[in-house]
């Protein structure tokens, strides 16, 4: 693995953990709660955001129009399985997920899970840089790189490292404020 590409892989990284905390709920509405969420559509699992216009018209209230009103209870159903914790009103042509503000409990719930998820990331990236080291060194030793090429491609590996690390920090504090905010 070359430092490009090791680079892209972690960018990568830190993308998916800023999608994985977009899943967590904070005290007000955002239509990205529902990006995990899968309707068995026609018998095969599609995402809710693929059949439906998704909105949030305050900031407790989302609202979902399904864009063949046929699904809306298959919809609704899907999102009563899921793990998003909220209850769907269906009125026969949107449905109206409530926001309830959360409780101290339920954000000290979240901002755990909020770590969880930055410690996965953080994993993923040093899994990063061990596949890029042994890259590295199996070069060394094949003798395509020199040493000294070798040392500095394995301290711009660890600066890569500790700023995609710091990354995903900033984002786990920012959305521990989003989640603690009342």
């Amino acid at each position: 693995m070359k430092l490009a590409e090791a680079e892209s892989t972690m960018q990568k990284t830190v993308e998916s953990t800023q999608r994985a905390f977009n899943t967590i709920r904070t005290g007000r509405a955002n239509s990205s709660l529902l990006d995990k969420v899968m309707v068995d559509y026609y018998g095969s699992p599609t995402a809710l955001k693929s059949l439906a216009n998704i909105s949030t018209p305050d900031a407790t209230t989302i609202l979902i129009q399904p864009y063949d009103k046929s699904s809306l209870n298959i919809v609704e159903k899907a999102i009563s399985l899921s793990d998003v914790g909220l209850t769907p009103n269906n009125d026969g042509s949107v449905i109206r997920l409530n926001i309830p503000p959360l409780t101290s409990d339920r954000r000290k719930e979240f901002v755990k899970l909020a770590a969880k998820y930055a410690e996965e990331g953080r994993v993923a990236i040093r899994n990063i840089r061990r596949e890029a080291l042994d890259t590295i060194r199996k070069q060394e030793k094949a003798s395509e790189v020199s040493e000294d090429e070798a040392k500095d491609q394995q301290d711009k590996l660890q600066k890569l490292t500790d700023k995609y690390t710091a990354k995903i920090n900033e984002l786990l504090a920012e959305k521990e404020k989003d989640i603690s905010t009342v």
